[in-house]
């Protein structure tokens, strides 16, 4: 399957370019104006930066089957990494090859654009099939729990993300503006930003914790700076890369923005629970996998029926 890629996205793709750009001079700058500020740090996370932007990039150019398989893969490696985070029984080891395994069949429907198995598959039959195999076991010790924090995970790292993978398959005339690969790119940025502005409005103006006993530094004023700043943004892009109007688009900027900060101290309270700071170290200065697409867990679900639900 092929996928047409609008000049607006294209565009808009040259313009992050210009902000990582932008990004690694400013650094490089800092780095030099202040040597005893140490920038390594930020130097990893823009560097980080420019690696997923490349293959993201490269993937949603190539093709959409192409695209599909990146957004299997990205469940793929969030999934491996919160399975090795968590504690699993020695009986449960068989049942992960049935997590494993619900990874291409969850994008199959997508590639197939079989909406009634894609929206049920993990909630209703993965759901129903997990316990199965490990009740033939015969272990009910931890049984509640084990299979609770298995099919959660599911839920987060391929249902959740598989959302994103859906918006490429919608039709055309979702977005006469630009197509849906736009309203991908719409999604992703601005719920990358969303978290970017936050942290940075947190660091300027912080000072009252949001939930401290879960993420100390996530502030009342960086939230609300964030939320502000995503709202903005939301507007200034939509009629160049969606069909929102600016009170639609306001409203969905206030979505991403408070669902990527609900995806975000979710994992917080998971790593909080396992009595680790990062998730990963995949990717340099960011952590691991989920410490990246935590905020998209939530905001991907939720923008893509909010915009089947009103554009189709």
């Amino acid at each position: 399957m092929s996928l047409a890629v609008e000049p607006a996205v294209l565009q808009a793709m040259a313009g992050v370019v210009a902000l990582l750009v932008a990004a690694t001079v400013a650094i490089w700058a800092l780095g030099r104006l202040r040597p005893a500020y140490d920038v390594t740090e930020l130097t990893l996370r823009v560097r980080s930066w420019w690696v997923m932007v490349a293959v993201f990039a490269l993937a949603l150019l190539l093709s959409r089957t192409v695209s599909l398989v990146f957004f299997g893969l990205l469940s793929f490696l969030a999934l491996k990494e919160y399975l090795s985070l968590i504690p699993v029984r020695r009986a449960d080891r068989r049942v992960l090859l049935v997590a494993y395994l619900a990874i291409p069949i969850q994008y199959y429907w997508i590639w197939d654009r079989w909406y009634g198995l894609f929206i049920i598959f993990i909630p209703v039959y993965i759901f129903l099939l997990l316990p199965i195999p490990m009740i033939l076991v015969g272990d009910t010790k931890g049984f509640l729990k084990a299979v609770g924090t298995l099919h959660w995970g599911l839920m987060a790292t391929v249902f959740g993300v598989s959302h994103l993978a859906y918006l490429l398959v919608l039709p055309e005339s979702v977005n006469p503006v630009a197509g849906p690969a736009a309203l991908l790119l719409y999604l992703v940025f601005l719920t990358e930003f969303n978290d970017v502005a936050q942290f940075i409005w947190g660091k300027l103006l912080g000072r009252h914790p949001v939930v401290p006993t879960v993420s100390p530094k996530k502030t009342v004023e960086g939230l609300l700076g964030g939320v502000a700043t995503t709202v903005a943004l939301a507007v200034v892009l939509a009629p160049w890369l969606t069909p929102f109007g600016p009170r639609e688009a306001a409203g969905l900027g206030l979505v991403i923005a408070l669902a990527g900060f609900f995806g975000d101290v979710v994992i917080s309270a998971v790593k909080r629970d396992l009595a680790i700071k990062d998730s990963g170290s995949l990717l340099p200065g960011h952590g691991g996998m989920l410490d990246r697409i935590d905020s998209l867990t939530y905001t991907a679900p939720l923008f893509f029926h909010i915009v089947r639900y009103f554009h189709t």
